[in-house]
């Protein structure tokens, strides 16, 4: 696991303007109104992997394989701190939606790839916004994954 949150973490720093990548331990909870970040970020996190047994193999470690199926977290979220109404500064609109253009270049990197040897690709499952009272823009996008042989 180590390897992919690392892998996956180099993956993400290709798309410019992110500030702050790493995994997911709950800087976005409870830290309102400081969350220790620097924004835009990204958070990665396995949220869950479930397994099946696959057979023996007795020249590898474990011994017992199993392959696993799972939901990788990419979390983006922004401070917003303007205005966007319609009557609004476009420079200050254009600011406050960059994060949807960061979420889709994320997207773009990700898709696809294969984090670590024996793994599948990421593919995207959903996307969600999560609703915040506290002038952060977050949004969560959900990618599968399978791993073989592990």
């Amino acid at each position: 696991m180590k390897e992919f949150l690392e892998n996956t973490q180099v993956k993400i720093s290709e798309v410019p303007g992110i500030a702050y990548i790493d995994k997911d331990w709950g800087q976005l909870d409870d830290y309102s109104p400081n969350p220790p970040v620097k924004w835009p970020c990204c958070l990665i996190d396995i949220t869950n992997i479930d397994f099946s047994d696959i057979g023996i193999d007795r020249k590898a470690t474990p011994h017992n394989r199993q392959e696993g199926t799972g939901n990788i977290t990419i979390t983006i979220a922004n401070l917003k701190i303007t205005n966007t109404s319609f009557k609004a500064p476009q420079a200050q609109k254009d600011d406050a939606r960059a994060i949807l253009d960061l979420i889709e270049l994320t997207h773009a990197k990700i898709q696809g790839f294969a984090p670590v040897i024996g793994s599948g690709r990421l593919m995207r499952k959903s996307f969600k916004r999560v609703k915040r009272d506290d002038g952060i823009q977050q949004y969560q996008v959900v990618y599968t994954i399978g791993m073989h042989n592990i």
